[in-house]
């Protein structure tokens, strides 16, 4: 019997193999997908077996699968090596140049000097864009690729292309070459400074980014400011914040305002999620302006527009960055891991202030326009004088 049926089976199974479309829904995904695995490992094998040149197996597996994720169209999506994941996870070492830089499309845009840093003494200038390291063009690398290259060793040397701030969009385009000696950077989370105007005293407490802890360091300079220093409104300047952890932008916010939702987050695949005021705020009485610019952007924008949206705060400077999306790290067998977007976020009032991964978004749009490309004194100088019209 079973003899009779085998050469039925191998007719049928040879059909079906060439014509999946005709088998049951679960075993037509399995086969295909395996199917679909099994050509990439083939064509993987002929080119490590056939190329001219010979290439490492693992540099075309990381290549296929970096492929996939830029096949996707989204800027915040990227696919790490097992180094550059082990690099993305250390301890951070602070060394480099002494710059806070935003994406730009040829490169990297400057979006603040450290003060007493090799770039500050190299004359780097906020606006600046960064369009090469040791000769090698930035234009379409991520971000993250781009940093990784002016990254270094204390004590050794990198040579940056360099386009002087209001030059970019220039005829002729002049790049100077600078060589900087990379250092070790001591940046503060954290930076508070009182400022008088008008005869009234005002704090200013500068976020330069949300990791872990910051929102203590950052409860604690607004507690400082008000009991100790006695100032009158509080300026948050979140310039050329990139953002961070969102559960640190929740406790932030949840300095600032008593109740209510901060953000809500929804995915395919992950439930919907909604982060509220955790309670512990500052007097409502205590007026706050929030400081941005181009650069401030993910975290740093959930906490500007959770206090737009609830009235709690006036936002000065520029359109910020645009994005309304966040991302998950997925660790894979070969060490290396996929940062992947998997959600959207929502403020307040349901703004979703991104384009999705593809294109930036409109961002929060400030009450009071400060022009883009202006210097940072002038911003703050903005910030400060308004603050000060707040203060009864």
């Amino acid at each position: 019997m079973l003899a009779a049926l085998l050469p039925i089976l191998l007719v049928v199974g040879v059909w079906l193999g060439g014509h999946p479309e005709d088998l049951p829904g679960f075993v037509r995904n399995a086969f295909v997908v395996d199917h679909q695995t099994r050509v990439v490992d083939e064509a993987i094998d002929r080119i490590a077996s056939d190329y001219y040149r010979s290439i490492p197996k693992s540099r075309l597996t990381n290549a296929s699968i970096a492929g996939v994720v830029a096949s996707l169209g989204d800027r915040f999506s990227h696919y790490l090596t097992a180094k550059e994941f082990r690099e993305f996870n250390a301890p951070p070492s602070f060394t480099g140049i002494g710059v806070a830089v935003g994406p730009e499309r040829r490169g990297l845009e400057i979006a603040r000097v450290f003060d007493s840093s090799p770039a500050a003494r190299a004359g780097l200038k906020e606006g600046d864009l960064i369009v090469a390291v040791n000769g090698r063009k930035l234009a379409g690398l991520s971000a993250d690729a781009a940093v990784a290259l002016i990254k270094g060793l204390p004590g050794t040397d990198v040579e940056l292309g360099v386009e002087e701030q209001g030059r970019p969009h220039a005829k002729h385009r002049v790049t100077r070459t600078v060589k900087i000696t990379r250092a070790t950077i001591s940046e503060p989370v954290v930076a508070s400074v009182t400022r008088t105007v008008h005869g009234v005293k005002l704090g200013v407490i500068a976020l330069a980014t949300f990791s872990p802890g910051a929102h203590g360091e950052v409860r604690e300079a607004v507690e400082h400011d008000l009991h100790r220093t006695g100032v009158h409104g509080i300026v948050l300047d979140l310039r050329a914040n990139g953002g961070g952890l969102v559960e640190e932008a929740q406790l932030v916010a949840s300095i600032f305002i008593t109740k209510g939702t901060i953000v809500t987050t929804r995915g395919r695949t992950q439930p919907s999620q909604t982060l509220i005021a955790l309670g512990g705020a500052i007097s409502s009485s205590i007026p706050v302006v929030v400081l941005v610019d181009s650069n401030t952007a993910s975290s740093a924008e959930i906490v500007t527009a959770a206090l737009q949206d609830h009235h709690r705060a006036t936002v000065v400077g520029t359109h910020t960055f645009g994005k309304g999306v966040f991302q998950e790290e997925e660790q894979l067998s070969n060490g290396g891991a996929l940062d992947i977007t998997v959600g959207e976020y929502f403020t307040p009032d349901g703004r979703n202030l991104g384009g999705g991964g593809i294109k930036q978004g409109a961002g929060v749009t400030p009450e009071v326009s400060v022009p883009h490309g202006v210097d940072t004194q002038h911003g703050l100088d903005v910030a400060l004088n308004t603050l000060a019209a707040k203060v009864k």
